[in-house]
């Protein structure tokens, strides 16, 4: 799938979370959303990137950001993750890859110099208005929520 560019119009969706509710992109017009895309929850590096955005997640709401994670793991898995990890903002579920697909999240990667398929660790913040502001593919799970709050002008 194509990946998104700033100015883009940002999909709108609904994703189940892993708190038993849902998350809807158009029911945040009005805030900036920071989504970010990760393959699998309770991994090594996908825990210290939802770590990072935990701990970073009380300047980037007073900076007028919401955070959501979408991974394509169910519901129950998140919601481990969410304990396990002491998340706290949702993650939501995207089984059949409709939201990573329509973000450009999905598809051809290197891993350990092999070619597959698979979910690309991802960034795309959201404007109030909708559109893109920013949109990072191929982000480190180290050091990236770091990056993107440079990148935000937040340090």
């Amino acid at each position: 799938m194509p990946r998104l560019s700033v100015g883009d119009a940002a999909p709108d969706f609904t994703v189940p979370t892993a708190d038993g509710g849902r998350f809807t992109l158009s029911e945040q017009r009005g805030t900036r959303v920071v989504i970010f895309f990760f393959p699998a929850a309770m991994t090594p590096g996908c825990t210290t990137q939802a770590c990072d955005f935990r701990d970073s997640l009380g300047s980037l709401q007073a900076a007028g950001y919401t955070v959501l994670g979408v991974s394509p793991d169910p519901v129950p898995r998140l919601a481990e993750f969410t304990e396990s990890a002491a998340l706290t903002y949702p993650l939501g579920s995207d089984p059949d890859r409709a939201v990573l697909d329509a973000y450009g999240a999905y598809g051809e990667k290197k891993l350990y110099g092999k070619t597959v398929e698979g979910v690309i660790r991802s960034t795309v913040v959201v404007g109030a208005d909708g559109t893109v502001e920013l949109a990072q593919y191929n982000v480190k799970a180290t050091g990236h929520v770091a990056k993107l709050r440079r990148d935000l002008g937040l340090d």
